[in-house]
Parts: C-alpha cells; structure tokens; sequence
C-alpha cells in the first residue's frame, strides 16, 4: 500500500504537468492514523469536483459501543461528526487557489433533521468510521498546481480529520447527550402505537421556524403548550418526564382564524416523522413514520392507479379502476395520492386546505341539492375518511379555517388560538349538529389492489452514461427523464433527490422485470441500504459523499411520479 510520502513524491512528479496527469493519484494512500483514498479524479478545474475518503479504522477512532449500538443512535452519531467536519472544513475551502473550482473543499451540509448520509458511516461491527467528500483539484489555467493540493492533503485535511473523528479529541458529554437524545426520540416513536397514538408534541416545543429561508426556531416565539385534555406524560429513558399534547388515532382536525399557527402545527407534525437535531425546539415533536402529507398536485402524471374510490362514472366512460392519465387535475391528483399513500403503507395522512382541492374534500349542501350525487363521478373525502380509518386504519390530521364540513366526522378537534392549542372538540360538534345537513350514502367501493407491476426499460441496458442530476429540492433528473418532487413537502434535502435517481437507475437494471410489483420492488430497495449501505444502489461505482436516505414513502412517491415508468 502506497504511504503519504508516495503521495507526496507523485504530487511533486506532476506539477505543472496537463490537468488529466492528476488521474495518476486515484488510489488509496496511508497517513499516521487514517487512510485517505482519491476514489475520482475530476477532468478539468472546471468540472465536478474530485471525490475523496478518509478511512479511520474502529481501534483509531475508538468511540465507545455505546455511542453506536443502535440504529438510531449509529445515525445520530454519525450526523453529529459529519456536523462537525462541515465546521472544521468549511474556512478552509478556496484557500487552496487556482482556476474553475480549484481549492473547493465540500462535504454534505445537514439541515435540522437528522439523515442518514453517505458524507459519514460508521461500521456498527467494528467501528471502523469513513468520511467522504469533494475536493477541486487545484490548477493555473489547466495546468496542474501540485503545491496548492499538497496543502490540502498535508496541512488542511489533517488537522480537520484529528479535531472530528476521534474519540479522545471530541467533548464525551456531548457524544453521550447526543446518544441520548437519539434514544429517547425512538422511545417515544415506539410508544405511539402502544399509546393509541400517531403524534407527540411535547411542551415547550417550539414550532415557529425563524423566517421562510431559515428552519432555525423563531426567536421570541410562544411555547407550545398541550390541552389538558389531551396531555400526555411519558417517562423517557434519559430525559425524564416529559409532558405534552398526544394525537390519538382516527380523525383530527385543527381548525382557527388565519396566522394562528394552524398550518405551523402541521408542518411540525409532517417533518416530525424524522428525528430533529438539540436545539431545534421540536426535538421532542414525533409523528407516525409512515406519516404521508397529501395535496393537489395539478399536471403530474398517474400511472394505472386504482382511483374508484373517490372517483367513478366518468362521462367518457373511462376505467377509473386502473387509472392514467399524463395531466392530473387537482381533485384527481389529490385522490391519487391518496391511494398511492395506502400502497405506500401509510397510517396516517396529513392535508392542509390551503393546499387541497376543495371539490375533493367536500361538497357543500347547497351544492348536494343542486347538483345530485348521480351527477358527481367524485365522491369527496368527507365521505370517505371514516371508513378510511375504520376499516382501513389510517388516521388523519386535517387542517381547516374556512369549511366547518368536518366537525361532524371528527374524534378530535382543535383550535388554534395565537399558536396555543384549545381542544375544542364537544363544543364545536354541538354547533355543527344545529345546522341541517344534507347526508347522502357514498357510493359503495372495492378496496384498491396494490398490483401494479413495472416493465424493464431496455434503455438503461448497457448503458454506460446514464446521468443523474437534481436540481435543489424540486427535481431529480435520469437519462433527462425530469422527476418533479416539489409537491412531495417531507423530502427535506437535495441529497435524497440524488439517492432516489440512483434508485431509479438500480431499479431499471435490476428490478423492473414486470413480474414484482411496486411495492417489491420499494421493498428490496429499502432492504437493500439496511444491508449494504448506499453501495447497493451505485452500481459497483464509488459511493458518492452526496446521498442522504429517503423514507419508503418518498420512494414510492418518486416512482409514482416518473414519467418514463413503464407499465
């Protein structure tokens, strides 16, 4: 194996030779107390920049079992280095000079969300720990500048890799405290089903984000604070006792005058189906896993999906059973999704009115009068959502400020009022029972059969220069194919765009053979990463530092939304 005075011998060979001479480094190279490996070397200054590993064997690094003996924990720690590292690397970026992108020094940027990444992985087996990230080779034009990359190999890179990837150099409290948040996160996610419950929202939360372009707590914000009558007091591994407000299964429904902190409660709730960094003040806001947020979606495509139970009879005639189309309106994206959520194993669904189709969540009764049922080919939620949970168990939180429609199908209702929540569920059923209402019986319908089954595209088939690309959180692109994920609200990081374009590639060469069905096919994908990491889905290619790891959810949600889909 090739030590670091090789390396520093070959830098000096190819100085200011052509930019292509820096091919010669791709190679593994052995430092005092790590491994740096040169996994990709960039064409020119001007292209994607270089990728680079730093390898630290378990006995180096030496953090304690305890700190990784569980999943959740294992995550946790290893956001929290890759935190660090970002921290420690980042004033060093550019200092390296030269032209195009020549001294970039880039790691994965976390928000407050807790993910699993490719930037960091720590093996639960033996603790040997791996960092990856980008490098921009240095260069005068395009020719190489080997002085300017020696100084990032020998003089930045050590000194971030000594400050955040040992043990002994880190501050143990925090390690611990970091475990431990971690732990009592899953314990409360554990307690949910065992509680009845598909929420927590403990008090003294803060759900106020700082602005639209920051997800840090809003200074000076108001605390949450539970109802009495819906507090819940659980008893936490490490923290204690914690009190907060407890969302039980069945039909929620939070309602209040606007800029009260309605859809602020649901944007908490949402994103609470990830664990949240100390010190964002929602660390202790948790939510279902499987926890899908539906809205309309007009002009995405649907794929042979079974939509008869919200809409049937259409005037042309056309199957809604095994529905298609290329250009969905807003009520039958809304019903796709909906369906699409029940495949994707969903037990709770999370809607907001400002972002619904209105004529698929209610018909008002002087609509109903004028316009008979046999004249309407959809049969709106309303009519659908308590047979949505007993009989299919998926719970619901809606959000509501203008239509008092849901009172009467609700189990729980709750007012916003100046971001302070009042369950407000006798009173507001006593109101809605003094206004007549014109009951129609829904159309009877078959539970949806989740067959669908994905045909190979022989595009993908030997095909060397298949190409992904994302654009920020919006969109994902393979081979050109444009994925638009903007609706799909609890994707929260570009990098998971960046996983599920590798997904989709791995699952064109490998998967869709017509014969799994979708859910197969999301299952080996999600089964996959649990036993072999993001390698099992990059193809034998070196593993990219840029990959963060979506939900099964956003993964069928993906699928759903690609339009060269072929089946």
């Amino acid at each position: 194996m090739k030590n670091q005075t090789d390396l520093k011998n070959l830098l000096n060979k190819i100085d200011h030779c052509g930019y292509p001479a820096y091919k010669e480094l791709k190679g593994s190279y052995q430092f005092d107390q790590y491994m740096l490996c040169v996994d990709h070397v960039q064409g020119d200054p001007f292209a994607s920049p270089s990728k680079i590993s730093i390898h630290i064997r378990g006995g180096e690094a030496a953090f304690p079992t305890r700190l990784y003996d569980r999943k959740v924990k294992r995550i946790a720690l290893q956001d929290h280095l890759l935190r660090l590292f970002f921290t420690q690397i980042e004033p060093f970026s550019f200092k390296a000079k030269g032209s195009g992108k020549s001294g970039l020094l880039s790691v994965s940027r976390c928000g407050q969300e807790i993910l699993e990444r490719s930037g960091c992985a720590l093996d639960e087996k033996n603790g040997d720990l791996v960092l990856r990230m980008e490098v921009g080779f240095p260069a005068n034009g395009r020719k190489i500048n080997a002085r300017e990359l020696q100084k990032i190999f020998f003089e930045y890179l050590p000194i971030c890799v000594k400050k955040t990837c040992f043990y002994q150099s880190l501050d143990p409290d925090m390690l611990d405290d970091t475990a431990k948040l971690a732990e009592d996160q899953q314990y409360i996610r554990d307690q949910l089903p065992k509680l009845g419950l598909v929420a927590f929202v403990a008090c003294g939360s803060i759900l106020p984000r700082a602005s639209g372009i920051s997800q840090k707590p809003m200074k000076h914000a108001v605390e949450f604070q539970s109802p009495k009558s819906m507090e819940v007091t659980l008893q936490l591994p490490n923290h204690g006792t914690i009190k907060g407000m407890g969302l039980k299964k069945g039909i929620n429904l939070i309602v209040g005058g606007g800029y009260h902190g309605k859809s602020t409660l649901l944007k908490a709730l949402e994103l609470g189906v990830y664990n949240h960094i100390a010190g964002d003040k929602r660390e202790y806001v948790i939510t279902d896993q499987t926890a899908m947020k539906i809205r309309s979606e007009d002009g995405r495509s649907v794929k042979n999906v079974d939509i008869s139970m919200f809409i049937n009879d259409l005037p042309n005639k056309k199957d809604t059973t095994s529905f298609y189309t290329e250009d969905a309106s807003g009520s039958t994206s809304q019903a796709a999704n909906v369906i699409e959520s029940m495949e994707a194993g969903a037990g709770l669904l999370l809607m907001d009115e400002d972002t619904s189709a209105t004529n698929f969540m209610i018909r008002d009764e002087l609509m109903k009068k004028v316009v008979h049922r046999e004249s309407e080919p959809i049969t709106p939620l309303i009519d659908r959502i308590r047979s949505l949970y007993e009989k299919h168990g998926i719970s619901s939180i809606i959000v509501a400020g203008s239509s008092g429609s849901y009172f009467q199908a609700a189990d729980c209702i709750i007012q916003m009022d100046h971001y302070v929540p009042r369950e407000i569920t006798e009173f507001a059923k006593s109101e809605a029972d003094k206004f007549y209402a014109v009951h129609d019986a829904a159309p009877k319908y078959q539970y949806p059969v989740f067959e669908r089954k994905v045909k190979e595209d022989r595009s993908f088939k030997n095909n060397n220069r298949i190409k992904i690309k994302t654009m920020g959180r919006d969109l994902v692109s393979i081979n050109h194919d444009t994925v638009d994920l903007r609706s799909v609200e609890q994707l929260i990081d570009g990098e998971q765009l960046l996983t599920l374009g590798y997904m989709i590639q791995f699952a064109n060469l490998h998967l869709f053979d017509g014969k799994k069905s979708m859910r197969e096919v999301v299952e080996i994908l999600d089964a996959s990463i649990d036993q072999r990491g993001f390698a099992a889905i990059c193809e034998g290619h070196n593993i990219p530092s840029d990959l963060a790891r979506p939900r099964k959810q956003e993964i069928f949600a993906c699928l759903n939304r690609y339009r060269s889909l072929n089946m």
